[in-house]
């Protein structure tokens, strides 16, 4: 049952397909690449495209997942083309078409950069082709998806201890450098690779669901309830060794409140009432903890906790008040508690405030507050795609229209 039945709510809704509809006109006017084909590698804060930036097979995976979702909220021939300019690029530059799977980079110009092969990457490459999948009917779409499943299912699943090893290279085979980025720790397993091939599971079992699909997102939702949530504290162990033994510096609140909204789409997914039973709590629980610990001191969600040191970080990252503002929304609509709807509006007026860009468009990637002189932090990226902005508007709208499922 929907909790949004007031007349203000259409007014909101209006404003976050508003918000939606800017950001996907940001991305078709800025960063579409003509010359080389996909899109830029990179697009300064004031808009200037960085022509020689190299291209991230995760930006061009979320931008293929968002223009193929968005063309559901507002139908813009624009939109579709920029779905199908994603799909083409990545099938024809990206794929490895000898030992499968996707590389991580490549030049500006389409040739191989840094041909290794992140578990991480890979998810969202079968999360983009799924919502493709979704808008076009596309057979080569889900073949190719369940194809990197089955890659995941083998070269990257622990058969031994369980869980998803980081990261390969080209061939497969082992690799020093786990880490998806430089402030990352080098240990083989991650709360973030997990949650994202989760993601992907859920999404893939959603629309082309198989006895496989439903056992490998079964078992993901068992190691996030048996591991990688930490019970003691409700609080995600962020890096962990094969063992999965914690060696976390820090709590990251945006991972813990989008974990919570991502682990009740992959149960809705999985559609079993036992294990909906048994890890919903887990979920509500995750969220509290976020709304207890987590905000900061204009109602914002703090970007993390060091433990050694004991500080929350102020700082705002976009990509936490996008999915806080889901994770929280979600919550309220699960429990009916308005201290979660309360938190929800004021992230959405601080990220009004202090994230969207209304001069140049897009969100800044740190609140407008946090900048210093020096700050110039690419509005689009390897790190930064339509991703966890436009869906946040999409699933608010989800949401505030009660389509959202809840058990």
């Amino acid at each position: 049952m929907s909790l949004f039945n007031k007349p203000e709510i259409a007014s909101l809704v209006a404003e976050f397909r508003d918000e939606l509809g800017n950001i996907a006109d940001w991305w078709v006017k800025n960063t579409i690449d003509e010359k080389n084909g996909g899109f830029y590698g990179q697009v300064e804060a004031d808009g200037t495209a960085v022509a020689s930036a190299d291209k991230g097979i995760v930006m061009h995976a979320r931008i293929l997942w968002f223009f193929s979702e968005v063309c559901q909220y507002i139908d813009k021939p624009e939109y579709k083309a920029a779905a199908h300019r994603a799909f083409q690029y990545i099938t024809k530059y990206f794929h490895d078409a000898e030992y499968g799977g996707v590389y991580w980079s490549l030049t500006a110009d389409g040739h191989v950069k840094d041909s290794k092969k992140q578990t991480y990457a890979q998810s969202f490459a079968i999360y983009g082709l799924c919502a493709y999948y979704k808008l076009t009917g596309n057979q080569q779409a889900i073949e190719k998806a369940y194809e990197y499943f089955q890659i995941l299912q083998k070269y990257c699943h622990d058969d031994e201890k369980g869980g998803y090893l980081e990261a390969f290279d080209r061939k497969w085979g082992d690799i020093g450098d786990f880490r998806l980025s430089e402030k990352d720790d080098n240990l083989p397993k991650t709360q973030n690779t997990h949650l994202h091939v989760m993601e992907a599971y859920a999404t893939l079992h959603m629309v082309k669901p198989t006895a496989e699909s439903a056992l490998a997102l079964r078992r993901l939702v068992d190691f996030f309830d048996g591991t990688i949530i930490n019970k003691a504290n409700n609080h995600l162990r962020l890096f962990m060794d094969v063992d999965w033994q914690d060696h976390s510096k820090t709590f990251s609140y945006g991972h813990d409140i989008e974990c919570s909204w991502l682990l009740y789409e992959a149960l809705v997914a999985l559609n079993d009432p036992l294990v909906m039973n048994r890890v919903k709590p887990l979920v509500l629980a995750v969220a509290k903890t976020t709304l207890t610990e987590g905000l900061g001191d204009q109602g914002q969600v703090c970007d993390e906790y060091d433990i050694g040191k004991a500080i929350k970080h102020q700082e705002s990252c976009w990509w936490v008040q996008a999915e806080a503002m889901v994770g929280f929304l979600y919550t309220y609509q699960l429990t009916g508690d308005t201290a979660y709807w309360q938190v929800f509006n004021n992230i959405w007026s601080f990220t009004k405030e202090f994230h969207i860009d209304r001069a140049l468009g897009e969100w800044h990637w740190l609140a407008t507050r946090d900048q210093d002189a020096d700050y110039n932090t690419y509005k689009a990226g390897f790190w930064k795609a339509p991703y966890h902005n436009g869906r946040a508007m999409m699933e608010v709208i989800k949401v505030l229209t009660g389509q959202l499922e809840t058990h």
